[in-house]
């Protein structure tokens, strides 16, 4: 794994940290982007399993875990990210994206057509979401980290701020505890936060093969979006995975992974 730049489309882009799982194979190798707070290694279970057919290359986006931080974190921004990491692999891939990743695997193959065989969108919409997620920038902002040796402590804190449980221990997986510090880019992605709920306006569309899979507990891909995802994506295709919510891959991930599996393989 690790950091390092090339130039794309006439302007400088800092590559992403990466966790490479197995080897080349026949098949095309496969890109993991993670959601909001989230990090490569939130993926390694699934990135592993998979990686028996292809090779499976999860990202930290920019702002996360150990890639470049940014005082930007747009969708545009974070597509020329992943196509940076793609053009560094060789050229196609196919892409998983969950949530905010799901979005820059879209704007990826929307703006970098080229660069995606199948793409696989993890209950997200290209839509703008009326919600926000920074109560959970201000929940762990209110950590005192100096005080904390241990996670289960960390978690205990997010959990008096408010935090669920689902969420405390995905959350201090972000935490590097040796050096103190959260390794999310807190302030720039409360800045950024207008940017990272809504979806750009473009006029391109992406005909290649599209998989929204979602969770039936989820309300992130309502009825109403098909239209907007059709718009853009012809030949998407919608499957829900049953008692899963917005986390699916962390709630069912064996069920996920074949989900997956399938229509990589198709």
């Amino acid at each position: 794994m690790g950091v390092a730049s090339l130039r794309l489309r006439g302007y400088q882009v800092r590559m992403l940290n990466t966790i490479i799982h197995g080897s080349a194979t026949a098949n095309t190798p496969l890109l993991i982007a993670h959601g909001l707070y989230g990090s490569a290694r939130n993926w390694g279970v699934i990135a592993k399993r998979l990686s028996d057919e292809r090779q499976v290359v999860a990202v930290d986006m920019r702002n996360h875990g150990d890639s470049p931080r940014a005082d930007s974190h747009t969708y545009p921004e974070l597509a020329d990210d992943l196509a940076g990491v793609i053009a560094a692999q060789g050229g196609q891939m196919d892409v998983i994206g969950h949530s905010m990743g799901g979005k820059a695997a879209m704007m990826l193959a929307l703006n970098h057509p080229e660069a995606v065989r199948r793409l696989v969108v993890a209950d997200i919409a290209p839509v703008a979401y009326g919600h926000t997620q920074i109560q959970y920038i201000h929940a762990m902002k209110s950590l005192d980290l100096e005080s904390i040796e241990r996670r289960p402590e960390a978690a205990a804190q997010l959990g008096e701020a408010g935090v669920e449980p689902a969420l405390q221990s995905f959350f201090t997986q972000s935490l590097d505890l040796p050096n103190k510090r959260w390794k999310l880019n807190l302030d720039t992605l409360a800045d950024q936060m207008p940017n990272i709920m809504s979806f750009p306006p473009a006029d391109a569309v992406w005909d290649g093969p599209a998989l929204f899979l979602s969770g039936s507990e989820s309300n992130y891909v309502l009825p109403e979006h098909r239209e907007e995802i059709r718009g853009r994506f012809p030949n998407a295709r919608f499957a829900k995975l049953p008692g899963a919510g917005h986390w699916l891959h962390a709630e069912k991930p064996r069920e996920f992974e074949a989900a997956a599996r399938v229509f990589l393989n198709a």
